[in-house]
């Protein structure tokens, strides 16, 4: 049986949340060592810069040892290999997540039959979490240092403050 150290957390972050802050402290669990590996992914037209969210997930995630933070750009499979990793986690919150997820991990298997994805559930009071929830519900001023830490509430509402601002002057 091989050992696996390494295992890469691949998502957009836009913004973090509790819910990505408990998955990566579950992976690292059974993980030595999570690299949290933020995707550029301009197609979904984040909120925040890679530079923002490598910076605010690498602020959240201080504290907890054998976590690295770092961008990237094409296939996750290929990032994996680049790094000699042959884990994927992905975190499933509900089942509406999980046919997405599934079609993403066998497209990956066909890519990288030497990746493998293993699915991770939060704990369920962060079940329902979702960055798009959270922007929406933030742009309406919502508290919610339940969701995100205090600092990610900050920097949201302050983006959201400033494109409202480029918005109403365009």
């Amino acid at each position: 049986m091989k050992i696996v150290t390494k295992a890469i957390y691949p998502g957009t972050f836009d913004p973090l949340t509790y819910g990505h802050i408990d998955i990566i402290r579950r992976a690292r669990e059974i993980f030595p060592e999570i690299i949290v590996a933020v995707a550029k992914n301009p197609g979904k037209k984040p909120l925040f810069s890679v530079k923002e969210r490598v910076r605010m997930l690498k602020e959240a995630t201080a504290g907890i040892s054998g976590v690295i933070v770092t961008e990237f750009d094409g296939l996750v499979v290929q990032f994996a290999r680049r790094h000699n990793a042959k884990v994927l986690i992905r975190g499933i919150r509900m089942i509406s997540d999980f046919e997405y997820e599934f079609q993403m991990a066998l497209t990956n298997r066909k890519l990288a039959s030497d990746v493998e994805t293993i699915f991770l559930m939060p704990h369920e009071a962060f079940s329902y979490l979702s960055s798009k929830l959270l922007k929406e519900a933030a742009s309406l001023g919502a508290d919610l240092s339940s969701f995100v830490p205090k600092a990610i509430e900050r920097s949201l509402k302050r983006k959201l403050n400033e494109n409202k601002r480029k918005s109403d002057t365009a």
